[in-house]
C-alpha cells in the first residue's frame, strides 16, 4: 500500500480523501484490487458455487419467516466484463431490502425498544421509544440502508432497536453480509443520484433491486473487503494529514494578512506573500481572505507606498476636497442634489487607521450623494417596458436578472432622475443577514435601461472630481462593508443612505486613487489566475488519483 507516499500529491484538497474512497470502492467492485490475489489463488471454485449456496439460504429464510416476494427476472440486462471465476447475476438474488415503519405507541418517553432512525444510529441520539412487541426490529450486525429523504443510500451499521420508518434492512447471508455492505457504500452516490419523489426524495429499489452486478467467489469478497480496510485506514491518514496541513496553513495565512492590515510597515510582509502566492493560497477559501484584504490595503495606501515615494509633488487630497465641495455647491446651487445640514467633525477616536501623509479624512457625504430610488407602483408593473432595478437582482458584484420587474415606458415622464447610467455604483438598502454581506454592483451597458426602484441606493459622484473606480473599491473594502451594522431582526431592516453618507472616508490625492485602483485590478487578476490554478490542480489531481491508484493495485 503506497497511498501514503503520495500525500503531497494527493491531498492539495481536502475533498480529495472522499474521492479516493469512491474510486477504492469502484475498483473493487470492479476486481481491479484482487488481480494479484487471483493469481497466486488458481485452485478458488467458481462463483457458480456461491451462488447457489445463496439462492438455497435465502429460499429457506423465506420459508421460516413464512414469507413470499415477488419473482423478478433473472435476465441479464447488459453484459459485464469481469474477471475469471466471477458470475453475473442481479441484485435482489443476492439481497432484499425490509422496510421499518413507526409503531403506534412511538413516544419520548423511554420504554422497551429504542427507536432506530439516522439521528440515533448515526450520532447515537435515541430520540423516541417503543414497547411495540411486533415492530420490526434490527440489531447490532445487521445492515441499513436510507430509503427516504435526501441522504437516501446511505448505508448505517444497525443497532439494537426498532427499524425507523425511513430505513431498510438489508437481507442477505452472513457469509457475504460484508461484501453486500461494501457494494451499498459504492452505490451511495449513484443511488442518490436516482431517487424518485420531489418534495421528498425516496430510493429507487426497483432499479436497484433488479440491477446487473458482478459476483466473485467468496474467498475473493473475503479478500476485497479486507483491501479496502487497509487503503481506507490509509486514506483516513492521509485525510488527517490533509486537514492539519490546510489548517496550518489557513493560521499562517490568516494572520500574514491580519499583519498586513494592522502594522505600519508591510513593505518585507507583503514581498513575502507575493513570492510565494501560489504554495499559498492553494484554497479558494484563502484566495476570498486575499481580496478582502487587498481591497483593504488599497484603501489604507499600503498598496501605494512606492508610488508615493517615486511621486513627491502629488496634489495633496485636502485640496481635491475642497474643490470636489465646491462642486457639490454648484450642484445644490443647479438644484441636482439639495442642500444638507452640516456633519459633526471627525475625532481622533473615529479615525480607525493612520493614513499616508498627503491623504485626508472625511465623510462619504462630503464626497457625494447616495440618491433613493423611486416608488414605482407594484401593481403597474408590466410585461413590457422598461426594467426596474430590485434590491433581489443586486449580487456581490453582480446583477441577477431572472426575476425581472417591468414599468410602462408611457409613465416614466418627469422620473429622469431615477435612470440609472452606464458605471454607476448601486447598493440594496436592505439591510442583510449577518452571513450573507452587504451587496454592491456597478451598472454595466448590458443591464441599460434601467430605473432606480425604491430600497435600492445610487451613489451620485460622476459630476465630482474623483474616481469613481475609487469609489466602487472602497464600497467593497471592509472600511465599508464592516462599518455597517448587518442587523438582526427577522423581517427586512433598512440601511438609510444617511447612515451611509455619515461613514467616514479615507480620501486619497486624485491622482493615486488611479494608481491605487491600477494596483488592484492587476492584483485581483493574480487572483483569479490562483483560482484556475486551483481548478486546474484539482483536475490534475483526479487524472493523478486514478493513475496512481491503477499503479498501487496493478
Amino acid at each position: 500500500m503506497q497511498l501514503l507516499s503520495l500525500h503531497k500529491e494527493l491531498s492539495l484538497h481536502p475533498k480529495n480523501a472522499e474521492e479516493l474512497k469512491g474510486l477504492i470502492l469502484q475498483f473493487a467492485v470492479q476486481g481491479k484490487l484482487t488481480g494479484k490475489w487471483r493469481e497466486t489463488n488458481t485452485s478458488v471454485d467458481n462463483a457458480s458455487v456461491l451462488l447457489e449456496k445463496i439462492v438455497s439460504y435465502n429460499e429457506e429464510q423465506l420459508k421460516k419467516k413464512k414469507r413470499r416476494i415477488k419473482k423478478l427476472s433473472t435476465d441479464p440486462d447488459i453484459v459485464l466484463d469481469l474477471p475469471n471465476n466471477w458470475i453475473q447475476t442481479k441484485n435482489h438474488v443476492l439481497f432484499s431490502l425490509a422496510k421499518g415503519k413507526n409503531p403506534k405507541d412511538l413516544s419520548e418517553t423511554v420504554k422497551k425498544y429504542p427507536y432506530q432512525d439516522i439521528e440515533s444510529l448515526a450520532r447515537g441520539n435515541v430520540r423516541r421509544y417503543s414497547d411495540d412487541e411486533k415492530a420490526f426490529k434490527c440489531s447490532v450486525g445487521d445492515i441499513l440502508v436510507v430509503c427516504d429523504g435526501s441522504r437516501s443510500g446511505l448505508v448505517l451499521d444497525g443497532k439494537d432497536g426498532i427499524v425507523g420508518s425511513t430505513l431498510a434492512i438489508i437481507e442477505t447471508p452472513p457469509f457475504i453480509q460484508s461484501y453486500i455492505k461494501l457494494l451499498f457504500l459504492q452505490g451511495y452516490q449513484k443511488a442518490n443520484a436516482t431517487m424518485k419523489g420531489a418534495a421528498i426524495p425516496h430510493l429507487d429499489t426497483q432499479t436497484l433491486l433488479s440491477s446487473d452486478i458482478g459476483l466473485p467467489p467468496l474467498e475473493e469478497q473475503k479478500a476485497i473487503v479486507e483491501v479496502v480496510n487497509a487503503l481506507f485506514e490509509e486514506v483516513e491518514a492521509l485525510e488527517d494529514l490533509t486537514k492539519e496541513r490546510i489548517s496550518l496553513k489557513e493560521d499562517f495565512v490568516t494572520s500574514a494578512l491580519r499583519r498586513l492590515i494592522e502594522t505600519d510597515n508591510t513593505t518585507q510582509e507583503w514581498n513575502y506573500l507575493q513570492q510565494h502566492f501560489s504554495s499559498l493560497f492553494t484554497e479558494k477559501k484563502n484566495i476570498k481572505s486575499l481580496r478582502e484584504t487587498i481591497l483593504q490595503l488599497a484603501v489604507q495606501g499600503k498598496l501605494t507606498e512606492v508610488w508615493r515615494a517615486n511621486n513627491l509633488n502629488t496634489e495633496p487630497a485636502s485640496e481635491l476636497l475642497k474643490r470636489i465641495q465646491a462642486e457639490k455647491q454648484q450642484l445644490i446651487a443647479d438644484k441636482k442634489i439639495k442642500k444638507e445640514k452640516p456633519l459633526s467633525p471627525i475625532e481622533d477616536e473615529d479615525k480607525p487607521y493612520e493614513i499616508p501623509k498627503g491623504w485626508v479624512w472625511c465623510r462619504v457625504r462630503d464626497l457625494l450623494k447616495i440618491q433613493n430610488g423611486y416608488a414605482f407602483k407594484s401593481a403597474e408593473f408590466s410585461s413590457a417596458g422598461i426594467k426596474l432595478l430590485r434590491n433581489l437582482n443586486i449580487a456581490h458584484g453582480e446583477f441577477k436578472w431572472k426575476e425581472i420587474a417591468m414599468y410602462p415606458i408611457s409613465k416614466l415622464e418627469g422620473l429622469d432622475r431615477f435612470k440609472l447610467e452606464k458605471d454607476d455604483i448601486v447598493i440594496s438598502l436592505d439591510r442583510p443577514l449577518i452571513s450573507s454581506g452587504l451587496k454592491i454592483a456597478k451598472i454595466r451597458e448590458v443591464d441599460l435601461p434601467l430605473m432606480l426602484l425604491q430600497r435600492v441606493g445610487r451613489v451620485i459622484a460622476k459630476e465630482l472630481d474623483i474616481n469613481v473606480d475609487y469609489l466602487y473599491l472602497w464600497f467593497n473594502s471592509g472600511s465599508f462593508v464592516s462599518s455597517i451594522d448587518p442587523g438582526r431582526s427577522n423581517g427586512i431592516p433598512h440601511i438609510s443612505s444617511r447612515e451611509v453618507e455619515n461613514l467616514i472616508f479615507s480620501l486619497p490625492p486624485l491622482i493615486e486613487q488611479q494608481a491605487i485602483v491600477e494596483k488592484v485590478n492587476s492584483l485581483m487578476t493574480l487572483c483569479e489566475e490562483l483560482e484556475q490554478q486551483i481548478d486546474n490542480s484539482q483536475t490534475q489531481i483526479e487524472q493523478l488519483m486514478q493513475s496512481c491508484l491503477k499503479e498501487v493495485f496493478d
